[in-house]
């Protein structure tokens, strides 16, 4: 593969038709060794995010070597990529025949679950092993979240008492878990949530070995410029440090979006401008299924010769495909001058962009290069950032 310095290059030189993804390695391994030496605990990387199998391994080579999976296909990809990598089934409905494979064939030994029937399904399907880590999730509010992860799974902590007195039994280690939503713009979604599981354990009178406080980690987008994630680490820290558990018990957590977001920006073509709608190549069944099915924005900025002029004009983007559905409302602010033909690169697309791709319509061609420049915001630079040269990376401090 070739490789650019930076989208300005490849499109110089390419001037590709189909959408181009591009890759940062270097930024990923940045996410993955600030996870590894601030967190107070394991990280987990959360699959869903991004399961490039080049992005896997760099994140295991820089020491993430604990995988978050929620699915079969996810277990099976993980033990071919990375077959030394420890993997955790966090999803806590699962059908017994997974559970099977994912235990007897690749060797998973840690499972989530919500309900005594999950729970009677690994039991069954584990023959009744004695070497399992359980984690019980407890369901907290996502008030805080960008996407809320409130509905769907967990149970209430006033309810759990039965489930975490019977798991406690079959499991060799007892964990809670809990997600706090997508894209959690405060700390204290942690600490409440984290209150729950105090709530849990004292109702329960259980030895607790694990505790997960999940995913929600964010990055940076516009109009979402959260606190550093150390603070988010010492309010975890501090409230977990206080709980009534074991005291060699274990602190977990899994980053998604945090770990994924700054590896991908995409290069888009505009096929047609109409007013202050462009046409472009990539769209709502591609890369930008978050931008148009709930609107987020992401960093946008212009290629080529109109590069240096100032992004003053407001856009919307519609996608390839014949569905009216395939709209990015944004808006996208970018040079008034924009027109058929230039390219625009869109930032911050590692975490949930490629891996939500379809072949709808016919379209999903995709081609990917490696660039070398810094990624359009960063969670993971000081504030002594020179903008200018770092290709106006948004940041905010670590510190």
């Amino acid at each position: 593969m070739h490789n650019f310095h930076d989208a300005q290059e490849l499109t110089e030189a390419l001037r590709p038709e189909n959408p181009v993804l591009l890759k940062r390695p270097h930024a990923a391994r940045r996410a993955a060794r600030y996870f590894i030496r601030q967190f107070p605990g394991k990280s987990l990387y959360a699959v869903k995010a991004n399961p490039a199998p080049e992005l896997l391994q760099l994140l295991f080579d820089e020491g993430v070597t604990h995988f978050d999976v929620a699915s079969i296909d996810e277990v099976r990809l993980v033990a071919r990529v990375l077959p030394e990598a420890v993997q955790c089934f966090m999803h806590p409905i699962k059908s017994e025949a997974v559970i099977r494979e994912a235990y007897h064939q690749h060797g998973v030994r840690v499972f989530a679950l919500d309900s005594l029937e999950e729970l009677e399904k690994i039991r069954r399907a584990t023959d009744e092993a004695s070497d399992l880590t359980l984690c019980v999730r407890i369901k907290v509010p996502s008030e805080f979240a960008q996407i809320s992860l409130a509905a769907k799974f967990g149970i209430e902590a006033d309810d759990s008492v039965e489930l975490l007195q019977c798991t406690r039994q079959t499991a060799d280690a007892l964990g809670i878990c809990f997600h706090v939503g997508s894209q959690t713009m405060t700390p204290l979604a942690y600490v409440h949530a984290l209150e729950r599981v105090r709530t849990a354990i004292v109702n329960a009178s259980v030895t607790v070995d694990i505790v997960d406080v999940g995913g929600g980690f964010p990055s940076i987008y516009p109009d979402m410029v959260p606190t550093s994630l150390n603070h988010y680490f010492h309010a975890i820290d501090r409230t977990f440090e206080d709980l009534p558990i074991s005291y060699s018990a274990e602190l977990w957590c899994e980053p998604g979006r945090a770990l994924a977001a700054e590896y991908n920006s995409l290069v888009v073509k505009v096929e047609q401008r109409r007013d202050n709608e462009l046409y472009i190549n990539d769209g709502a069944y591609g890369t930008l299924f978050d931008a148009a099915h709930i609107g987020w924005r992401f960093p946008v900025r212009m290629l080529g010769e109109n590069a240096i002029a100032a992004a003053d004009t407001e856009f919307g983007f519609y996608g390839p495909t014949c569905d009216d559905m395939d709209h990015m409302p944004g808006p996208f602010v970018l040079p008034g001058t924009v027109a058929a033909g230039d390219y625009i690169e869109i930032g911050m697309l590692g975490a949930y962009g490629a891996a939500m791709r379809t072949k709808f319509n016919g379209f999903g061609s995709l081609d990917e290069y490696e660039v070398a420049d810094e990624p359009m915001a960063s969670a993971y630079v000081g504030d002594n950032l020179d903008l200018a040269d770092r290709q106006n990376v948004v940041s905010f401090p670590t510190g």
